[in-house]
């Protein structure tokens, strides 16, 4: 029989960057006991983002961050939306051209990732936050 539930984390970033959720999603997903189904995560901001990506090498992570420094740097006089700061429209930015929203099968018991694949809430503020994310299982 299929059923569902939903979750509220609280996830606190450190300010740009990274922040690895993979064990707490997959601690959700064990403790609904569903053996195959859906976990679809939702991010409630529009200054981060999600994102599966390698958690084996962090420097994969950085280079990331590189790229999206040069892609959208804080205080490009383009950006007119400043009213929180030079990062506030490259955060708007980089969060459009990612996505706040995940879709991860569950296969036996697990997250269907793959084997250096992680779940991260991807900061794009310079500041630390507090970032909202929904979790909703979809399972049997």
């Amino acid at each position: 029989m299929m059923r569902q539930s939903t979750h509220e984390l609280v996830v606190v970033t450190r300010g740009r960057g990274f922040t690895e959720v993979t064990a707490e999603i997959a601690a959700l997903v064990r403790e609904s006991g569903f053996q195959s189904g859906l976990v679809t995560l939702h991010l409630r901001h529009t200054s981060a983002s999600l994102l599966i990506q390698e958690n084996a090498d962090p420097e994969v992570r950085r280079d990331l961050e590189r790229f999206f420094s040069r892609l959208a740097p804080d205080g490009d006089p383009l950006f007119r939306h400043t009213s929180e700061g030079d990062d506030d429209m490259p955060a708007h930015i980089r969060t459009a051209l990612t996505t706040v929203n995940l879709s991860i099968p569950i296969v036996r018991g697990g997250l269907a990732l793959g084997t250096w694949q992680g779940i991260y809430v991807w900061e794009h503020r310079t500041a630390s936050h507090r970032r909202q994310l929904v979790v909703h299982l979809l399972g049997e």
